[in-house]
Parts: C-alpha cells; sequence; structure tokens
C-alpha cells in the first residue's frame, strides 16, 4: 500500500462512485448536479483515470483550457479539482507531531525522513524497522507508533493532533477506522477529547461516518 491511492490505476468509474458515496459537505453538493452526463463529457475527452483528470485540471490555466475544450463548467470542474486533491492528504512534517520524542524525531529528519510520505514509505515495509532503528539509533517501539500515527493521517482531514487521538481511541490503523462502528470511535474519541481536551469544539457523528468512509479508500 502506498501513501496516496494510486491516481494511475484509479478509473473515473471509481471516482464517480466515490462522489456519489460521499456525503458531501454543503458547499460540494453541487457535484452531484448531473455527474452522469458530466462523467460521460469527461470520458469523450478521452479522460479514463483520475491521472489523467488531476492533469487536465492541475493548474487555472489548464482548467481554463479543458472548460473551454470540453464545454463543461469552470466553476464545476474548480470545485471537482477541490474534491479530488482532498483525496491527497498533505504530508504533514515530522516536526508537526510535537508530544513525540524531539531527539528521534531529529534523527529521522536529518537522515532525510522529514515527512509522514517518507517515512510511511519507508516503514511500511516493516523489515525496515529493525534496519532504520539499528542505523539510527531509534527505539523500535517509536517507530512502530509514528508508523501507525503516519498511517492514519493517509485518512482525509486527519491531522497529526487527531491522529494522536485516533490512537489514544485504540485505533492504530487505517483498516481499524475502516472497520469501526462509527457511534462507536464518536463515543470513544469523546472520552478522549474530554479527558485531554485536545479540541475545544465539538466532534460531530456526521464527521465521524465520513471519516470512516474515507478510511475505507487507503487501508
Amino acid at each position: 500500500m502506498s501513501f496516496y491511492i494510486d491516481d494511475i490505476k484509479y478509473s473515473l468509474d471509481e471516482l464517480q462512485k466515490r462522489i456519489e458515496n460521499t456525503d458531501l459537505v454543503p458547499s460540494r453538493i453541487s457535484l452531484l448536479k448531473n455527474i452522469d452526463i458530466i462523467f460521460k463529457k469527461l470520458k469523450k475527452q478521452g479522460i479514463n483515470t483520475l491521472s489523467e483528470l488531476r492533469k487536465q485540471l492541475k493548474t487555472t490555466k489548464s482548467l481554463k483550457s479543458f472548460s473551454i475544450e470540453s464545454g463543461l463548467d469552470e466553476e464545476y470542474l474548480t470545485l471537482l479539482r477541490r474534491e479530488i486533491e482532498s483525496h491527497f492528504p498533505k504530508a504533514y512534517s515530522t516536526n508537526e507531531f510535537e508530544w513525540l520524542s524531539k531527539t528521534e524525531c531529529e534523527k529521522l529528519t536529518v537522515a532525510g525522513f522529514n515527512n509522514t510520505k517518507k517515512i510511511y514509505d519507508k516503514l511500511v515495509n516493516r523489515d525496515n524497522i529493525k534496519m532504520i532503528s539499528t542505523e539510527l539509533k531509534i527505539n523500535i517501539s517509536f517507530l512502530e507508533t509514528l508508523l501507525s500515527l503516519v498511517d492514519l493521517t493517509r485518512i482525509q482531514w486527519t491531522s497529526p493532533l487527531f491522529a494522536r487521538m485516533l490512537l489514544e481511541a485504540g485505533y492504530d490503523s487505517t483498516k481499524k477506522v475502516a472497520q469501526a462502528d462509527a457511534e462507536e470511535l464518536y463515543n470513544k474519541l469523546y472520552t478522549v477529547n474530554k479527558k485531554k481536551n485536545y479540541f475545544k469544539g465539538k466532534i460531530g457523528l456526521r464527521d465521524i461516518k465520513r471519516l470512516v468512509n474515507s478510511a475505507k479508500y487507503v487501508s
């Protein structure tokens, strides 16, 4: 499993199904309007994979050109680009895991593992954990904990802090979140936050349902 979904192998049909099966935030509900017609038009333009679509929508200039060429509404394509790119969470800096040992994090940074993608790509092969532990003189349990946190940040909307909450709630992988009962997970996160006060705002059950659904695409 790679850090991101493989957009080369990800078909346009899969993208459409994901959008249709997602409880979209209010600002993106309009993506569902005439989605069948719009995705048929995309295919007529020779676009069959997520990778091909991302290339067309990559910059404002290319998006505008594609809008004119395809006859598709520029506002819709802009919204579609935002939704698509939210499926590729940013790689967080190692330093953003502020509660972890700064000494151990610095060792990883100096060795070139300075963000979540680089850490995941190296440690997802668990045979490498022992090797890195020996080479950099980092405790294996630290690396295993870090890998769990990094794996969780692969889920859409999951920051390092929220990954910490998930881990403390007993969910140490994207797979466990994907298989979770949303209400049970919600209650456990509520308990964690009540004890530690990580967030002042309220985490809604609907948000947790979205989280569980998103985890299914990266687990």
